[in-house]
């Protein structure tokens, strides 16, 4: 069910009112933390209502963003001002101080909307048993494409779309390459997701770019059939979008999958149905290829982009913004 703006105003108002009453009771620095994690932090009580953003119509989604990000600013300043005031105290001996003395507090850096998501998405998969995997940014021929069963003759092995270095080395163009080494040192049972960024060769502009981020995820057990990835990737979008969201599957191509799909959700009536990323069930030369019994083992595997994700969460328009570090588009989220 939809939640209603009004509500969540006043909810919001609930809360600065019991924030005020908190920070006027502290007496030691040391309090200022746990406060700042209890309303501040990923889990703290503010972003528990970004969370809620979703569940509001499209058209007043901003009025609740600008609320939060105004309360937001409200509780770090305080916080500040107060932690300054608390120092000086402890060096003045018993002297009191004046809380509502104005104070110049220093500018407080904002979270990139990228990172936001990102620790959204490793929280959610977290939460269903899968741990997290990095591996180098620079790779070979093998890891980014043989040992993932692309051809020779594959496209995305062409020069315009990969970046490659000398000794035959190549800037990655995903994070599958993650998944092939956790194969090669651990067997089965595998649940991993693999986050981090990658690069091709794409003119920057308002969707495209050189430098990307990715995260990709993998389970390989004994029994795991094509109804565990569409289960787990319905919970992935309900917990992201909403419980409300409506996904579908449609069937696609990846050299290391079989079968393949893209999952789509719909978001309105203006956007319609928007792919956010492609799945399938591992194909078994790669189960083969990393010493894997394919008779014995199955899996499957997915692949997002998260630049894209956060630019559908938060209706941002240019991907570019991710990139400029200006602090007037930080500060919104």
């Amino acid at each position: 069910m939809a939640e209603s703006l009004d509500t969540l105003l006043g909810e919001l108002e609930a809360i600065r009112s019991a924030f005020s009453t908190e920070v006027g009771t502290l007496r030691e620095a040391q309090a200022i933390e746990q406060i700042r994690v209890k309303y501040l932090g990923r889990n703290g009580k503010v972003a528990h209502y970004f969370k809620k953003m979703s569940t509001l119509a499209p058209a007043e989604r901003p009025a609740l963003g600008d609320s939060l990000n105004k309360l937001k600013s409200e509780f770090q300043e305080r916080l500040v001002h107060l932690q300054v005031a608390l120092r000086s105290n402890g060096k003045q001996g018993s002297h009191m101080f004046d809380l509502t003395l104005p104070g110049t507090a220093p500018e407080i850096g904002y979270r990139n909307p990228l990172l936001q998501v990102l620790d959204e998405i490793k929280e959610i998969f977290g939460n269903m048993g899968f741990v997290v995997k990095t591996g180098p940014l620079v790779e070979n021929e093998y890891y980014n494409f043989q040992a993932l069963n692309f051809p020779d003759d594959h496209p995305s092995r062409d020069l315009q779309d990969t970046f490659h270095l000398n000794g035959g080395l190549l800037l990655r163009t995903h994070t599958s390459p993650v998944q092939i080494r956790t194969m090669e040192t651990q067997k089965p049972p595998i649940r991993i997701i693999a986050p981090g960024r990658c690069f091709r060769k794409d003119t920057p502009d308002a969707t495209h770019s050189p430098e990307f981020h990715q995260v990709e995820g993998l389970a390989v057990n004994e029994g795991i059939s094509l109804s565990h990835l569409k289960g787990t990737l319905i919970a992935f979008a309900h917990k992201l979008f909403g419980k409300e969201t409506k996904v579908r599957f449609r069937p696609s191509y990846f050299p290391f999958t079989e079968p393949s799909a893209e999952m789509d959700v719909y978001f309105d009536e203006r956007l319609g149905w928007l792919e956010i990323l492609g799945a399938g069930m591992v194909h078994p030369n790669v189960l083969s290829g990393v010493g894997i019994d394919p008779e014995k083992y199955t899996g499957f595997a997915f692949g997002m982009g998260i630049e894209r994700i956060a630019m559908l969460k938060y209706q941002i328009g240019d991907i570019r913004h991710f990139y400029d570090n200006d602090i007037r588009f930080l500060k919104q989220f």
